[in-house]
This record gives C-alpha cells, structure tokens and sequence, in this order.
C-alpha cells in the first residue's frame, strides 16, 4: 500500500526521491519522510503530516546522494510526524521504512521493549528499526543484521532500511504477497522502489528503455555506490536477470486533464481496442489468447471456473461469471478473493480460477492465488502489471495493456478487464466447440465496436455535468441492475463512495422488494440499469414499482427508449450495442456521473481519503 523510494549515487539525492515519493503518492498520502546521509555521514530525517507536498514547504533541503523516501497509508496508529516513516533507532544510525503488516509486531514489541528499548510510535514498523539495532549491537554487520530481521517477522511486507556513514548503504527486501520492490540501476546510479513510477528520474536518463529487476519473496537486494547485490536471507548469492521496460511503462502524465481519473476514463476507447490486441482476428472473426497456458485437450478436460477479485476487480469477475457461463459453455463461480482464501474449496486440475487484479499485488487476491496452486488447480490471472507477484505465481497471464493507472479509483482497467473476460469467454466457448461458427463470428464482430461505442458516450460531457448538478445535495442513492448489469450497478455504487463520499447501495433489481424498497422515498435517489437486453422488461417493473412509492429514479436506457424516459426522473443513454458489450457501455455513465459529483463536492478525485490504489495488506 505504501509508496518506498531509495537512491544510491553521485547525485543529490533529495530532489530524486522527492519526485519518486510524488510519483507513488497514489500508493499513500496520509504522511511522508525522507532521510538522507548527509555530508558527515549523519542522517538528516524530514517528514511531514499529510501529502508529499509537505515536505518540500520549508525548502530547507538537506544534502547527500545517498536516502531513503516514504509515503505511508495508516495501518498501526493514526497519521502523525511520530507515526511517520522513515523510522529510525536511538542513535539514529538507522532508518526503516515498511510496506505490509508485522503480524508478531506485539510478541517483538513486547521483548524488545524488555531489553531496553524506547519506541516513538504506535506504528508496527518501528520494531523493524528495533531489530536491525539489536543485531547489530550484538557485533553483526548491517546486512547481516537486516537479513535477521527479515527472518524474524511474520507476514507479508516490503522493508528496507539505510546506514548512516561515508560508506552507506540500502538494504531492502520482500517477504510474502506484499508490495514488490522494483531496482534500477543506470549511468552508475541505482534506485528501488515500491512501483515503476517511482524510478523515472533514472529510467529517464537511458535513451528509451531502462533495465529493472524485482524482487521475489524471501529475496534480499543491497545497493551501494559499487553497485547491487542479490541475495536469500541467508546470504546466499542470487543471480537476478533484469528486464527492460519502456518509457510508457514507468511514464505518468495527465495530459492537460484536471485529474488522472478524468484522464483515464478518456483513455477507455484506447485501453479495450488494446486489450484485445493481437488477440482477436477481426478478418477470421476468431479469438486466439497466445500466452493462454491450457493446451485444447486441457481445456476440454475444465469442469468449471471460477473467478475472484476484490473491489472493482471483484466486480469485474461477477460479469466474467456470466459471460462465461452463457458463451464458454462451463459452470463459473464469482467469489470475493479476501473471503476465498479462507474457505477450503474444492478445486482440482480440472478447475480454472481466473484471478482479476490490476496490480498484481493485491495481497488477498494473491494469498487466494497460492492457495490455488496448492491445491493443483490451473490458474490464470487478468492483471496489468507485467513481472507483479500475480504473474508469477500464475500458470498464464493475459494483460490489460491499459497503462499506468494512477487514480485510486479504477476506471479503464476494469474495462480492460471486461474486455478479456468477453475474450476469453468467447475462446473457451471456441475451443470446446461450445460456439458455433456464426455466434462465434456474431461476438467478435460486436467486439470491434466497442472503442467506437465507448468513444462516442465520452464525446459530450454536458449531459454528465447537468445531472451531476441536478443530484449533488442527495445523500442516498440505490443502484439497481439485473443479470450481467448487477455487477454495474455495484461498480457504480462504488464509484460513488469512493470519490464523492456519499452513501450509496446496490442490488440485483430483484431482490429490491426483499427489503431495500423500505427505504424509496423523495430523498433517495435509485440509479436504474435499464438498457434493451433480454431483461429490460423486468427491470421496467422495477422502476415502476419505484415511482410508485414516489423515489426519484435517473434510469440508464438504450437510445430511442422514449417509453421508459417518460417514466423517470431523468435518463442517460448508451447507443445501441450486442448484449455482450453493454457491460462495458453502463460503466461509462456511471463513472462520469460520480466524477462530476466529487467535482462538485470539491473531493479529492484522485486521492479519496482512506483509500489507497495498491492493496497490498489485509
């Protein structure tokens, strides 16, 4: 969840750690800190309360090329300078910062404050300081000490640590699902972080590419001035093949936009046309998934899929269920991967689970993923992050190519995601003969469109503009959808809350008369998914039944629906579309309408309060 940042290197340090922490502030943004060795090999700490921004007020810089950034997202202990990393020991020798969660923090705590030892904080990071001192008041090196450390703490979490002197070094290492650690090294210069966006002001400085190796769990890097070295936490040597990654990848910019959330819903057109790249042959009207790692006997052989996430993600696999079911011809479950992982479920080599993520290291969706595995099940994750924790653990991989996504709410990633889950519904449909030629060939040519029909709802934003100003003082709102628009109708309740703060819900449209119909009244407005599908007219009676009890309904219809407009309160509109892309169409409205809200509302858009984008603790 946390943003890290370290540099080795002639440089001054502060500026480029500065600008890695502000490209990693979507990971946290409740408080941040910088240590760095100065000239006389001290450590010169400054933290700030609240955003990274914070730290650059003073403008008292202080200098070195060699330090240590973080952005914190709380866990253990409120915001506050005290809580804030970088955490160092008593003598300030050393300075931590963390990603993930110490499970035996008390049990360390507890001893450690036995021997002598003096926290600061509330936070469970600072045992780790704590631990690097006890070893290294006991005659072991730093790395020797830091290596002891790792093998001490329980659960998943990113740590890395500095040393103070003329000869200082970063130690960091991975333990479990948590948020990776990514290393650079370029022009005699090395950098880690906890994401690619943070090691820009290296990469840039290669022509167009930079090398970056990640780290694997149980996995150690120390980076000095003479370079890195990768190790186990028993200092056995590891040898690390970096790979290249493009200026696009590590590269962020808002593009003239007001937020990257606006940015990034507009990029939607081009993050489903790149999605089903080299995917789809639009000429044999074929889908074709290169890198899926089923052989045809195999897939023959699949008895059901299931398919888990959490959030957005979760959203998206609740759709996946659906379009598996109807057009890959196998049972599909859809379950929330933090409640997965703690069930004992039956699964078997028979059994697909297809794991939906952006990041790759959302920490339950990943623990979820080694249970699969352990269980012989086959595994395929949907993800966006080439080389994440995800992808590894994975049988195969099918990427978003959506992009960096900075805004913590996700948008085109969960189009991308929708994307492949009709791509690969509709490969399985073909690879079992569950399809026939004309269906298979109906779907594809449906696929083309969609770039297209996405386009043309983000052409005009007025409309999203006027009804954002017509509902902007509600303080409920019900959001209703049946069938494969349910799980829309959850994302867009979800939209809502995150980035507008305002009390939303949402339910199959039938289950409203099984309680949430107690709560239509004037003051709560529903949001109806009513596009023509084949369960349009179910979802009519719903709305009627809604005006009736006198709610105010704003209803999502197909354009030229002037029946069911003459019903409501108000309507937006998605072009007529096959029934497999409307998924994709109601998303839009939806995430527009919650946009101009938040705007309205003067929210953060792209950084709401106690959300960060990466989840990489429970």
């Amino acid at each position: 969840m946390c943003g890290i940042v370290g540099y080795v290197g002639e440089q001054e340090a502060w500026p480029i750690i500065f600008e890695g922490l502000r490209r990693l502030e979507y990971r946290g943004y409740d408080s941040a800190g910088i240590a760095i060795i100065g000239p006389q090999g001290d450590i010169q700490l400054r933290k700030t309360v609240g955003k990274v921004n914070g730290l650059d007020e003073s403008g008292d810089h202080p200098l070195g090329s060699v330090g240590l950034g973080h952005t914190r997202w709380a866990t253990h202990g409120r915001p506050s300078y005290a809580n804030a990393h970088p955490h160092t020991d008593c003598e300030q020798r050393i300075a931590v910062v963390h990603n993930g969660i110490v499970e035996n923090y008390l049990e360390l705590k507890r001893r450690l404050a036995d021997a002598g030892h003096v926290f600061e904080s509330e936070t469970d990071s600072e045992v780790l300081t704590h631990l690097v001192e006890e070893g290294m008041d006991r005659g072991l090196s730093f790395q020797e000490a830091f290596r002891r450390m790792g093998r001490m703490v329980k659960g998943s979490q990113a740590i890395s640590a500095v040393l103070q002197g003329d000869g200082a070094e970063i130690c960091a290492l991975r333990l479990g699902h948590a948020g990776g650690i990514v290393v650079a090294q370029a022009d005699g210069q090395a950098m880690i972080g906890s994401d690619l966006p943070a090691l820009l002001p290296l990469l840039q400085s290669e022509s167009n590419m930079g090398q970056v190796s990640f780290l694997d769990t149980g996995e150690m890097v120390v980076v000095t001035r003479d370079g890195v070295e990768y190790q186990d936490l028993e200092g056995n040597h590891i040898d690390k093949q970096p790979r290249m990654v493009s200026q696009e990848e590590v590269q962020v910019d808002k593009a003239g936009y007001r937020h990257f959330m606006l940015k990034e819903i507009m990029e939607q057109p081009q993050a489903v046309a790149s999605a089903m790249r080299e995917r789809v042959n639009f000429e044999t009207r074929r889908v074709d998934l290169p890198d899926f790692p089923l052989s045809s006997q195999e897939i023959a052989e699949l008895d059901r899929v299931i398919l888990i996430g959490c959030g957005t993600s979760l959203h998206a696999a609740q759709v996946g269920r659906h379009l598996v079911e109807r057009y890959g011809g196998l049972p599909a479950e859809a379950e929330s991967a933090s409640e997965f992982r703690y069930r004992d479920p039956y699964i078997s080599p028979r059994t697909l689970v297809v794991a939906i993520g952006q990041s790759g290291e959302t920490a339950d969706t990943v623990a979820a993923m080694q249970m699969v595995k352990d269980k012989g099940g086959r595994l395929v994750t949907i993800c966006n992050a080439e080389g994440s924790q995800a992808s590894r653990i994975a049988d195969g991989s099918l990427y978003m190519r959506a992009g960096i996504e900075i805004g913590v709410a996700s948008t085109k990633t969960f189009l991308a995601s929708l994307t492949i889950l009709n791509l690969l519904a509709i490969f399985l449909g073909q690879s079992r003969g569950f399809l026939d030629t004309a269906k298979s060939q109906e779907l594809v040519d449906g696929l083309a469109q969609a770039p297209r029909l996405i386009g043309e709802l983000l052409a005009d934003s007025a409309v999203y503009q006027h009804l954002a100003q017509e509902y902007v003082g509600t303080d409920y709102f019900l959001f209703l959808g049946r069938g494969v628009n349910a799980p829309i109708a959850s994302e867009g309740s979800l939209k809502l809350k995150e980035i507008s703060y305002v009390h939303a819900e949402a339910y199959p449209a039938g289950e409203m008369k099984h309680g949430p119909i107690a709560l239509i009244d004037n003051d709560m407005v529903t949001v109806a998914l009513a596009p023509k599908d084949s369960l349009y007219e179910k979802v009519v009676n719903n709305v009627r039944e809604v005006k009736a009890r006198d709610g105010r309904v704003l209803a999502v219809l197909t354009e030229g629906d002037t029946q069911l407009a003459a019903a409501v309160d108000h309507a937006l509109y998605i072009p007529e579309a096959p029934e497999h892309l409307i998924p994709l169409l109601t998303t839009v409205p939806l995430q527009m309408l919650a946009y101009h809200i938040a705007l309205l509302l003067d929210r953060d858009v792209d950084q709401p309060r106690n959300l960060a984008k990466s989840v990489t603790v429970e």
